[in-house]
């Protein structure tokens, strides 16, 4: 069984280079990979601003200087892709800048590792989607995923090894997610807000699980190019507002007379999307949140073994307490208890 707890003597023959490490899953891979003893060589132009794990490696070269990262990276055996350009610039950045990841990999002669959606399948996707689900992406967005790993694949021809993992919407890490940018935005007022119907299925993934997924498969070997799907979390709309009604209850956060919830204004973001880019990005998307659609990760259990999740009253406790939703009290405890 494959639970993420343990720890290794840091092994300078197990190096990864986590490309775009300042973004909340480069911030998770690098601390996975970290923990289970990897070198881990953390790439991004600017310093994060939380402290990086010891023994781990920033490197400022930016990803355009391709011959210059992987001079300044030689030995690592594995490139994990967590570079995730702005909504508004996906169409014209998230190939070239996934072409870019694969160079380095490459040049490196490593194991690339991407992290994969739902996009690929689109608005008509079936309620379980596996590796063998057909790819009928409807969106710019989605079409642009199916790009990426339809070059992947082309590449597995001139050698490159690489691997997608792929994982519903994100929480936990930070922010800059659903869950924090419209779910709990208004969590000071009261009130939470959910994209879609109460009683629709959708895919979520607790960020620290998926990246210790990454760690786990990249303790294997890594032949050609291969897919897997991260189960996950699946939930209806009722059961994220229960999940995060009950965090917030034990973090002393619960408003007294329970949250209010709200709706999403999709026709105001339709309507505006001519003028406000963003807008129009998200309003593509509006679908997944009322199609239902789940995960089916056996064939990555069949790889790796048992995973086992963090429960989802502990991943979402630790969620609003990174987000800083958490009473004062509450969070000073948890600061003291935490792991240094």
């Amino acid at each position: 069984m494959f639970d993420g707890r343990e720890v290794s003597v840091n092994n300078p023959e197990k190096t990864v280079l986590v490309l775009g490490a300042n973004g909340r899953f480069g911030q998770a891979a690098v601390a996975a990979f970290a923990r289970a003893g990897w070198r881990v060589l953390a790439q991004a132009r600017q310093k994060p601003g939380n402290p990086l794990p010891s023994d781990v490696v920033h490197l400022s070269t930016p990803l355009l200087a391709t011959n210059d990262l992987a001079s300044a990276s030689m030995g690592a055996k594995v490139v994990v892709f967590a570079v995730n350009p702005p909504y508004t610039k996906w169409r014209h950045e998230a190939l070239p800048l996934a072409r870019l990841g694969m160079d380095v990999a490459q040049r490196l002669d490593a194991a690339f590792m991407f992290p994969g959606n739902v996009y690929n399948f689109g608005a008509g996707m079936p309620p379980l989607l596996d590796e063998s689900t057909a790819e009928r992406p409807t969106s710019a967005k989605g079409r642009i995923r199916c790009e990426i790993e339809g070059e992947l694949s082309a590449r597995a021809g001139s050698g490159l090894r690489s691997v997608v993992i792929r994982a519903g919407d994100f929480f936990g890490v930070g922010s800059g997610a659903w869950l924090d940018l419209v779910v709990t935005k208004s969590f000071a007022k009261g009130k939470l807000v959910y994209p879609g119907e109460l009683d629709v299925a959708h895919a979520w993934a607790y960020l620290p699980d998926f990246a210790r997924a990454f760690v786990a498969v990249a303790q294997g070997e890594i032949r050609g190019f291969e897919r897997f799907h991260f189960a996950g979390h699946t939930l209806t709309g009722a059961q994220l507002l229960e999940a995060i009604d009950a965090a917030a209850q034990a973090l002393g956060a619960r408003p007294a007379a329970g949250f209010k919830i709200g709706t999403m204004p999709w026709g105001l973001l339709r309507l505006g999307s001519a003028f406000v880019p963003m807008w129009k990005e998200i309003a593509e998307m509006s679908y997944l949140w009322h199609v239902p659609h789940a995960l089916d990760g056996s064939r990555l259990t069949r790889r790796i073994g048992e995973f086992q999740p963090t429960p989802l009253h502990v991943a979402m406790r630790q969620t609003l307490i990174d987000l800083g939703l958490a009473s004062s009290g509450q969070r000073q405890l948890s600061a003291t208890l935490s792991p240094r």
